[in-house]
């Protein structure tokens, strides 16, 4: 997979979270980090961010969505659950651009929806966490622009040869 991608919250709030999508964030070989009027603490953060990310890839601190610097060319896909936004499994991931997802009970501010060059949602009934939600946008991405194979037409792996069907000796 070529390109690069990044992973920010605004205005996040609970260290633990924070450090659970930066986590996330590293092992889906994130290129950079952000966040955007963050509150978190420092030995909070470190206790969930077990994978010591700022150790393998960039990380940004900025005040307000104004501060926002990404790299020429790098799209932002708002990762919100609004009417307008598109289903995430029907949407082509830029093979450059920075997720934002919003905080704890809340959403992504006005400004920083208005930033976005595309909004999309995870088809849940309501808001899942922040870090959850995160896992599953970079996901869908490394499914779509991954390299896999296309997924089998029959249930189960591409090789089945070797899966016993249940209740068969």
């Amino acid at each position: 997979m070529r390109g690069y991608f990044a992973v920010g919250v605004e205005g996040i709030s609970k260290s633990y979270n924070l450090g659970a999508v930066l986590r996330t964030a590293n092992a889906f070989g994130a290129s950079f980090a952000f966040t955007i009027d963050a509150a978190v603490k420092e030995k909070e953060l470190r206790r969930t961010d077990t994978s010591g990310s700022s150790a393998h890839m960039p990380f940004y601190e900025w005040e307000s969505v104004e501060e926002l610097i990404l790299p020429k060319g790098c799209q932002i896909v708002g990762v919100e659950l609004t009417d307008e936004s598109i289903n995430l499994p029907s949407f082509r991931h830029p093979q450059n651009c920075a997720y934002v997802l919003g905080p704890e009970k809340g959403s992504l501010s006005p400004d920083m929806q208005s930033r976005c060059d595309f909004l999309v949602k995870i088809p849940t009934k309501f808001c899942i966490n922040v870090s959850l939600a995160a896992a599953l946008a970079l996901y869908d991405r490394s499914i779509m622009l991954g390299g896999h194979p296309d997924r089998p037409v029959k249930v189960g792996g591409p090789d089945k040869s070797w899966v016993k069907p249940r209740g068969h000796g």
